[in-house]
């Protein structure tokens, strides 16, 4: 039979005391290791491929824009119709060289050929009418010149018979009275001249205004006629250059009316380059600024002669005319990339231009640390862009590197590992 062995109550004291020492510092030990483990950062991300990286320089900067685009003739001229007609005979097709009086085409239009026939008969006729009016004033001319001519003889016979009247008054051989009948002859005689004279001068100032009316109405007719004639001459619808059809959009026995477009010439030994730029980089484009046109064959040097007023598609078309000659292979609507020069900046800070960021923006970047095995997130403020390149204000300093390729998966972590 078992017996209870009463316990030692200063023994169990010591028990539950230790117990609880041990618990304490069990649970500031477990404290501490929760503190410390909550001080440690996260552990920086492997970037999984090596980043594309810059480094930070100073130097000449240059702002430049650049865009695709095509090479297309300086010279493009479309020909319209004159007149309405029906295309009766397509004499040249696209591709064919034209000087200014190769006939592309032939239009048939019968009632203007009536109408010039009808517009030249109304012309002749009045010319001849007004050679009718012009035979009859020269003969009142010449009935009134002749009533001049014999009114100065009866003048003249006058005055010589009073002359030998009054001689024979001095002698007494006549009267007064017949001396003056002489006397009052002559002055008729002389009024007789003097009221055919008014008469010729009348009719000669008054030729011309009587001719006026019906040499007018000629130089109508005359106008009319030479006008139908012209619009059936232009029936043969020439180039009116030099260079190669491009464009023929109408077909044999197609109807067309005044003013359709007929054809299209172009003069391919003259070229400009017609770019696209970005119009969120056309703020800063002037007329002048020199580009370079890269053909894929070599490279050509130009200037800005044109930019479009307003934007279409996201872009806005610039035109830059070519200084140099083109090199060989280089044709109309080849395709081209272009380079715009902005401006030239000096000893400027600056890096290669990142997937991200905008100009006069500010992003993080990532540097990279001096051993190359981390880089570390920087607040970067940039200034002005170029195709390449782009201005750094503040963030970075020569000689520094960063990453330029697209890190935004990482945007959460201020470090990253380095392969």
């Amino acid at each position: 039979m078992a017996m209870d062995v009463k316990r030692d109550p200063a023994i169990l004291r010591r028990k539950k005391v230790r117990q609880m020492i041990y618990g304490f510092v069990g649970l500031v030990a477990l404290a501490g290791v929760t503190f410390y483990v909550m001080q440690l950062r996260p552990a920086a991300p492997l970037v999984d491929s090596e980043p594309w990286t810059g480094k930070v320089t100073v130097g000449d900067f240059v702002r430049d824009v650049r865009g695709a685009g095509t090479l297309v003739p300086e010279d493009i001229r479309w020909i319209p119709a004159r007149t309405a007609g029906r295309v009766d005979k397509i004499v040249l097709r696209p591709g064919a060289k034209v000087t200014p009086n190769s006939v592309i085409l032939e239009l048939a239009n019968p009632e203007l050929q009536g109408q010039v026939r009808t517009a030249e008969l109304t012309w002749k006729s009045g010319q001849a009418q007004l050679e009718n009016v012009k035979s009859s004033l020269k003969q009142a001319q010449i009935t009134d010149e002749a009533a001049v001519k014999n009114a100065e003889q009866e003048f003249n016979y006058a005055q010589a018979q009073l002359d030998a009247n009054e001689e024979l008054a001095k002698q007494n051989l006549i009267s007064t009275i017949v001396l003056k009948q002489f006397r009052s002859g002559l002055e008729q005689a002389r009024t007789r001249l003097e009221v055919a004279k008014s008469k010729l001068k009348n009719t000669m100032e008054t030729l011309d205004s009587q001719l006026a009316p019906q040499t007018a109405t000629v130089a109508q007719q005359r106008a009319q006629y030479e006008l139908l004639l012209q619009q059936a001459e232009e029936l043969k619808v020439r180039a009116g250059m030099t260079g190669v059809l491009q464009v023929v959009p109408v077909e044999e026995g197609q109807q067309v009316g005044a003013g359709s477009q007929l054809a299209r010439i172009a003069n391919p030994d003259s070229l400009k380059a017609t770019l696209r730029i970005s119009e969120t980089q056309t703020k800063d484009l002037a007329f002048g600024q020199l580009a370079e046109i890269d053909t894929r064959n070599g490279k050509v040097k130009g200037h800005v002669v044109r930019i479009d007023p307003a934007a279409q598609g996201g872009t806005v078309g610039v035109d830059v005319q070519l200084d140099g000659a083109l090199p060989p292979g280089a044709r109309q609507d080849m395709s081209v990339d272009g380079t715009i020069t902005i401006e030239r900046l000096a000893n400027i800070v600056q890096v290669g231009r990142p997937s991200f960021g905008q100009e006069n923006g500010t992003v993080g970047m990532f540097k990279v640390t001096a051993d190359g095995k981390e880089a570390v997130k920087v607040t970067v403020k940039l200034g002005r862009t170029s195709v390449s390149q782009m201005e750094v204000i503040e963030g970075l300093n020569p000689g520094d590197t960063v990453i330029l390729s697209d890190m935004s998966q990482y945007d959460t972590f201020d470090r990253v590992r380095l392969k």
